[in-house]
């Protein structure tokens, strides 16, 4: 197989979905002729033209609301926000419209639309230009969030999107973009929403992760894995169904858990996490349950050391996993 980034395991399955489905199109900020701000696009326009490679207006409530209405009509459109931290505008078509239509037309009426948002930090890109913004997502019932962290993932998971008839938020964490490479298959195969995947075995504590902080996560569990703890890590890739069996076959596995999310600490998904195993599987667990996170500050700072500061790093996570496993 060949070794592909994470941006173009999501070129390729954009690619080859736009090959496949005459339906699908991409539609947002500089997508066209710029190939978008990241170059995610850059090829397409070419290819399909400007009638399925549409570049927008600088409103991402129009983006939203124009594809809502393509999918209602038997159209696959893809959304691209420029950088997540921009969707704002959008949040009302998103949560009250894309998300509630099947339900409020009692069934009769999908809103096929995979929503694309670059997120995350560790890039200076600042207080608009590195926020996460899943947990608010989440929270939205009839909504998917999808955050694959590996290239396998993204293309896999980019397909089971555009499949699935309902709205899926699909994020990628935009460090990852050229960082992370691996094996992607050619051609068309899919990783079911809603399905966790350990990345790593363990036996002493769980780690449940996602986006950048899974790579962090399994870079501090090699370390740790000199000092004779066996840390297991699990890559949630769905946020939004969470894979509870997973989740809870890892816990009880190891009675210790580790959740680790860049996202600010109060509100986060850790937050949910926790709660899930706390109330399924406490008789299992043998130490408190504990977050390593983003501060609770309004944003992520643009100055090298302030950014680092913010970020969860493989130091600070494996800081965390002796405090667990000495417990």
């Amino acid at each position: 197989m060949p070794e592909l980034t994470l941006l173009e395991a999501i070129r390729q399955g954009l690619d080859e979905a736009m090959a496949a489905d005459a339906r699908v199109f991409v539609f947002g900020e500089d997508v066209g002729r710029r190939g978008g701000v990241f170059r995610v696009t850059e090829g397409l326009l070419d290819k399909y033209g400007p009638l399925r490679v549409i570049d927008s207006p600088l409103a991402e409530s129009v983006i939203v609301g124009a594809c809502i209405g393509a999918a209602m009509n038997d159209a696959r459109p893809i959304a691209e926000i420029q950088f997540a931290d921009f969707i704002y505008p959008a949040f009302n078509q998103i949560i009250s419209e894309a998300a509630r239509i099947r339900y409020r037309s009692n069934d009769d009426w999908h809103v096929p639309l995979v929503i694309r948002a670059p997120y995350g930090g560790g890039i200076h890109g600042a207080l608009y230009h590195s926020q996460s913004i899943e947990a608010l997502f989440c929270h939205v019932p009839g909504l998917k969030v999808v955050a694959p962290a590996t290239p396998y993932d993204a293309k896999a998971l980019l397909k089971a999107s555009l499949a699935d008839p309902d709205p899926v938020l699909f994020l990628e964490h935009k460090k990852c973009y050229r960082l992370i490479k691996g094996q992607v298959p050619d051609g068309d195969y899919q990783v079911e929403i809603g399905k966790a995947d350990i990345k790593r075995q363990g036996s002493d504590l769980t780690v449940l992760t996602y986006g950048l902080m899974l790579h962090y996560s399994l870079e501090a569990a090699e370390v740790l894995a000199g000092e004779d703890i066996d840390v297991e890590v699990v890559d949630l890739r769905t946020l939004r169904p969470l894979d509870t069996a997973t989740i809870l076959a890892s816990v009880r596995k190891t009675s210790k858990l580790l959740i680790v999310h860049e996202d600010n600490l109060t509100g986060g998904l850790g937050g949910e996490l926790a709660a899930i195993v706390a109330q399924e599987a406490f008789e299992q667990l043998d130490a408190p349950i504990m977050r390593v996170c983003g501060p609770d500050v309004p944003a992520m700072p643009y100055a090298k050391p302030l950014e680092e500061a913010f970020l969860p790093s493989p130091a600070t996570i494996a800081d965390a996993m002796r405090v667990l496993a000495a417990y």
